[in-house]
Formats: C-alpha cells, sequence, structure tokens
C-alpha cells in the first residue's frame, strides 16, 4: 500500500598578488559538467526565511579535534563509502602531474569515477562502461549493454563496484551485473520504470529506487526484486535525485518528495521517517531540493534547499534544524561539522554545543589573500586532506584552509577536471576535459 506521508511532511604561495588575469574568478562553463547549484531557484521561488549571514570568527582558544588522516585504495561507490561522508584523505600534496592518459572516450563522460584493484571504472553518456588498468596503462574492458533502438537515447546510468563486479542501474528502467575481469554479463533484468538514485550494498542485497519513489531491495546474485517499498510520488521531477546512505544497520533514503525513511537492513521494514519539506503544497515554486546524505552511525546530516538538518540515527527526531544550507556535500566528523553555504560562507559547527565554531566569506578571503578586488567564486567539491579543508572551484582552482578557517594557499589544477576527484595512495585521480585520466602526486 502506497505511503502518503504528508502530516509529518558548495601555483601561488602566500603573499603573492594575483591579478584579474589569474581566472580564479572565472567561472568556466564546461557543456559536459552537470549544473553545480541544484539551489539556483530557491531565492526567486521561496522568501519565506532569511539566510545566516553572520562573520563568525573563532575563538582563539578554542581547539579542534582532527580526524586520523587516512590513505585508501579503493573507491567503489559514488559518494566514497556507505555513509557518504568524506574522510581526512593523506595526499603526496606536490600537485604535480605523476601520470595522464591518452583519451578514454570521445563521449561525453559521467560525473563519477571508481576505483577497485588498480582499475579505474568510469561511465559515457553512450552507456558504455569502462574499465582502465593503471598498472597496464591501457583500458582492459569497454562495455555497452545496448542494443541499437537505444542508440539516440542519452543514458544516465548509476554504478557501484564490488569484487569485479559492477552492478548498474539506468535511466530506461534496466539493472544489470557486469565482471569487468572477466568482461561478461552476470545477469540483466529490465523493470521498464527508470532508475534514479545510487547504489549501496549490503551482504547480499543491493538497494536502490526509481523515479517513482519506490525503494527497491535487489537480491545481488540475480538482479531480481526481494521487496519494494512505495513512497511519496511527485508529479512535477526536479534535478535532484533520490538519495541512499547507510550505517551499521539501516538504510537511510531520502526521497523527492522531501521525506527520509529509515529502513532496516535486514527486515526490509520502516523503522522510523521524517518529512524534511516544510511545504504541503506540492506545485512547481515548492519543489524540494536536498543534497546527498551523510552519516556517522550517530547522527545524520541533510542540507536542503531550506534548512540544513542534523537529525539523531536512532530515532528520526531533529537536533539542529539550522538555518544555513550547503551548495555541495558537507563534511561530518564525531564532533563538528564543515560546510560551504548557499552564501558562500564556510562554516563549522559543533555539534556537541549546537554552536558555530567560525563563519568566513570565502570570497572576503580569496579577495584578501590575493590581494584583489573581491567577486564570487564557484565552488564544486569540499573535503580534508593533510589536516587542512580543501576546496575545489568549477575552474580548477583549490582553496587550502586549515582547519580553523584560515586560507593558507591557493593553487590550480595542472589540468582543468571534470569527473569528480578521488583520492587514492596518495594522489588525486581524476579525468581531464580532454577525457585523459589524470594522476596528481
Amino acid at each position: 500500500m502506497r505511503i502518503f506521508c504528508i502530516f509529518v511532511i558548495l601555483f601561488f604561495s602566500s603573499g603573492c598578488s594575483f591579478d584579474e588575469k589569474s581566472g580564479i574568478w572565472n567561472n568556466e562553463s564546461n557543456p559536459l559538467k552537470e549544473k553545480k547549484n541544484q539551489f539556483k531557484d530557491f531565492k526567486k521561488l521561496s522568501t519565506s526565511k532569511e539566510f545566516f549571514d553572520k562573520i563568525v570568527p573563532i575563538d582563539k582558544q578554542f581547539k579542534i579535534q582532527l580526524p586520523s588522516q587516512i590513505n585508501p585504495n579503493i573507491w567503489n561507490e559514488f559518494f566514497y563509502n556507505q555513509y557518504n561522508n568524506y574522510e581526512n584523505f593523506q595526499y603526496s600534496d606536490l600537485n604535480k602531474i605523476n601520470f595522464k592518459s591518452k583519451k578514454l572516450s570521445k563521449y561525453n563522460i559521467g560525473k563519477y569515477i571508481l576505483y577497485e584493484k588498480n582499475n579505474l571504472i568510469f561511465n559515457d553518456k553512450k552507456g558504455n562502461i569502462i574499465s582502465y588498468s593503471l598498472q597496464e596503462k591501457k583500458i582492459i574492458s569497454k562495455f555497452n549493454f545496448y542494443k541499437k533502438k537505444y542508440k539516440k537515447f542519452e543514458k544516465e546510468l548509476n554504478f557501484i563496484v564490488e569484487n569485479n563486479i559492477i552492478y548498474i542501474s539506468d535511466n530506461l528502467g534496466y539493472t544489470y551485473a557486469y565482471n569487468y575481469i572477466e568482461n561478461k554479463i552476470i545477469w540483466a533484468k529490465n523493470y521498464k520504470i527508470p532508475f534514479n538514485s545510487n547504489f549501496k550494498i549490503s551482504q547480499n542485497f543491493l538497494f536502490t529506487s526509481n523515479i517513482n519513489n519506490n525503494f527497491i531491495i535487489l537480491e545481488k546474485e540475480t538482479g531480481d526484486i526481494l521487496e519494494q517499498i512505495p513512497t511519496e510520488e511527485i508529479l512535477v521531477q526536479n534535478n535532484f535525485k533520490n538519495n541512499l546512505s547507510q550505517n551499521k544497520d539501516t538504510i537511510l533514503f531520502l526521497n523527492t518528495f522531501g521525506t527520509l525513511y529509515a529502513i532496516d537492513k535486514n527486515k526490509f521494514s520502516i523503522k522510523w521517517f521524517i518529512n524534511l519539506n516544510p511545504s504541503l503544497d506540492l506545485n512547481v515554486s515548492n519543489l524540494f531540493y536536498g543534497n546527498q546524505i551523510v552519516n556517522n552511525d550517530n547522527l545524520i546530516i541533510i542540507s536542503t534547499n531550506k534548512y540544513t538538518y542534523v537529525i539523531d540515527a536512532s530515532n528520526g527526531s531533529i537536533i539542529y534544524k539550522l538555518n544555513f544550507t550547503s551548495l555541495i556535500k558537507p563534511i561530518l566528523t564525531d564532533n563538528y561539522l564543515f560546510l560551504i553555504s548557499d552564501n558562500d560562507l564556510l562554516i563549522s559547527f559543533d555539534l556537541k554545543r549546537g554552536k558555530i565554531i567560525y563563519s568566513y566569506d570565502i570570497n572576503e578571503k580569496i579577495s584578501s589573500f590575493l590581494n584583489t578586488k573581491k567577486k564570487k567564486a564557484y565552488f564544486n567539491f569540499l573535503t580534508m586532506t593533510n589536516d587542512d579543508l580543501m576546496i575545489l572551484l568549477e575552474n580548477s582552482f583549490i582553496l587550502k584552509f586549515d582547519i580553523r578557517g584560515n586560507l593558507k594557499n591557493v593553487d590550480k589544477f595542472p589540468s582543468k577536471i571534470l569527473s569528480n576527484p578521488i583520492f587514492i595512495n596518495g594522489n588525486i585521480l581524476y579525468l581531464n576535459t580532454n577525457k585523459k585520466l589524470v594522476v596528481l602526486d
């Protein structure tokens, strides 16, 4: 029975001057990139609340406890790990090209790249799944599932990799499993309704969802549907996709209606749910937008077009409802939240005390650091490397902030970035605008 829950319902060292020719303020739009600001229409659609816009300097006596640095050798899902939460990555930080491949596809490529067993995995819009061996420095498999009748359709693929097998779903209603080492299909199913979320894997189960906001559990070895949990549908689609995250025993599912569900991974039953769309008037001006769910077993962070929520993972209760939103996926540690707000503030929030540690205008920081006129930068990616906060701009510039919010360095990738970057064995890997793999030391 369909569930209706309406009632609860973002090469230069310190001290250098930086003139207008640097390009840091330029938003070098690329037709291959997706729109980054999924909240772009919010201000004209709703003016019912005031955004947080204060500069809050850090208390000089306050000490921020840093998480341990890690050096991953695998990146097997879109948002890094089961929690969708970036960690404190180790990075050589030389910003030099260690390796650059030949052009790997003539077609537009997808936003996300994965890495397993020294192999890079990505897709293009023609539906090709491409596996590139960094050891052999060549493509080891290139597979296209689709027949001629689908040739004209642009394919939007969601995929995850585990033990040589890539599990894929698409916007045509297909889902299939492909062994990229043996170059063969394991199984394929046509469920006729387009899929609309990332994957999660737990034990022998695949978790996903479709455009009708049905939460779906698949048997990993066969692709058969074991269970479907219908949730609220919406009549008008936007560019927000359903999103999944997981913790020890729960799959978290945020649908396009704005409802967050906690679903037991073993019993396939709903543990709790909460609606995060404050408007019950479901028309085009009240479409729900949200960022990827981030959690750490105990807390869940969801930033929507109206608020940022800190939620108790055990029961779904809202701990904090914060009047700022995040353009890009935030970072959650045990005690702190770091994010870039919709009005270009770098914010650190103390999750224990419920207080803002600091809030700084990033554009003002750039202007002061480079001794140039303040303009607007366009943000793409936030992570933590070598105990610092790294912000990647859409024009491939990099900002390095220390953990206390001080801008330490402004640099630029030596090759313009197209895909999301991943951090592997002390290196950064990405596909550039020429569709070549770049490995940075």
